[in-house]
């Protein structure tokens, strides 16, 4: 669904959509949607900036950060983002923002592409650090086993650590 700068100047726009596992492009990260992720909300326009209101919800997966198994992540979120007009910001020089800017996005042409702004937001849901569970005992170093299904028996890895001499201080 595309809002454009043409209608939201007649008025708000509200939505709601539905978007199928394999629609969003996650541009590289590594994000697999599990089920339809649903956003709904409304669009105006306030100073020459688009504000988009709303709440998004779904599921998406993601590998394990220790263990490379597969974590499943709730997405619910309600949103309150501002989208100003690129050449706003289109200069040669170097130009200091202030806090409040910092949390505008901007968007080029006549509007903005939902698909688009989905996209980012899953990818900003997934946590930096996602873990199957807190005490996930990771891969072993050595031999690459998961930890979590078997005890591989390995003493550590082979060449001694880069800190090793920490532990004798």
């Amino acid at each position: 669904m595309f809002i454009s700068l043409k209608e939201l100047k007649r008025d708000e726009v509200e939505f709601s959509t539905t978007y199928d596992p394999g629609v969003l492009d996650f541009r590289g990260a590594e994000v697999e949607q599990l089920s339809a992720l649903f956003f709904a909300g409304s669009a105006e326009l306030v100073g020459g900036e688009i504000r988009i209101r709303g709440h998004l919800e779904g599921v998406v997966r993601h590998g394990c950060d220790r263990c490379l198994e597969p974590v499943e992540i709730s997405v619910g979120k309600d949103l309150d983002l501002f989208y100003r007009p690129r050449r706003t910001i289109a200069r040669e020089e170097e130009v200091e923002i202030s806090k409040g800017e910092s949390e505008v996005s901007f968007f080029t042409g006549d509007g903005i592409e939902l698909k688009d702004l989905v996209s980012e937001q899953v990818i900003l849901a997934v946590p930096m650090k996602a873990v199957c569970r807190p005490e996930c005992k990771g891969l072993c170093p050595t031999c690459g086993a998961n930890r979590n299904v078997a005890n591989c028996g390995c003493k550590g890895p082979d060449r001694e650590s880069p800190f090793a001499d920490l532990k004798k201080h």
